[in-house]
């Protein structure tokens, strides 16, 4: 398999081995399994987005402004996490499909880069930062938005790549 190589050599191995699990063969070898399953990832990346921009929007001072910041956030975060399970549980067998492309594919590794520090930053800075937030927005909730939508933009969009790059 050709392409510019992002990670260390030495990982190879691992990526075929995980290419080779039962898992991944049944799934890239099913006519339906790969589309299904994608689907129901894009599902989790609509509820995801869609309580990340609800609360980030509120942080950032436009939408629901009648209701309290942490009260937005509260309300938003089951779907975030409901949104982040989907998609964990979709995008493991849709990454064991692939895997050896996946070694060889820069938005891959982008995503798998960005995506520990949105995780990071959504469920501990702007947890933490927002229980303390004043009722309107201000700079720091703005700055909180801010850095949320860009680290979420950056692990949706490196995502949606993967399958259109080789």
């Amino acid at each position: 398999m050709g392409g510019r190589q992002f990670a260390p050599e030495a990982w190879l191995p691992f990526f075929e081995r995980m290419e080779n699990t039962a898992l991944g063969t049944v799934v890239r070898e099913s006519i339906w399994a790969f589309p299904i399953i994608e689907a129901v990832h894009l599902l989790g990346l609509g509820l995801l987005g869609g309580a990340v921009l609800l609360a980030d929007l509120r942080l950032w001072g436009t939408g629901l402004t009648r209701q309290p910041i942490a009260s937005v956030v509260r309300h938003a975060h089951p779907w975030l996490v409901a949104g982040v399970a989907l998609m964990f549980l979709t995008g493991v067998p849709l990454f064991l499909s692939e895997a050896v492309k996946c070694y060889y594919n820069t938005s891959f590794w982008v995503k798998m880069i960005s995506l520990p520090f949105a995780l990071g930053f959504t469920f501990g800075v702007r947890r933490w930062l927002v229980a303390a937030a004043p009722e309107r927005a201000d700079w720091r909730t703005r700055l909180i938005a801010f850095v949320s939508l860009g680290l979420w933009f950056t692990v949706a969009a490196a995502g949606r790549w993967i399958g259109f790059s080789a």
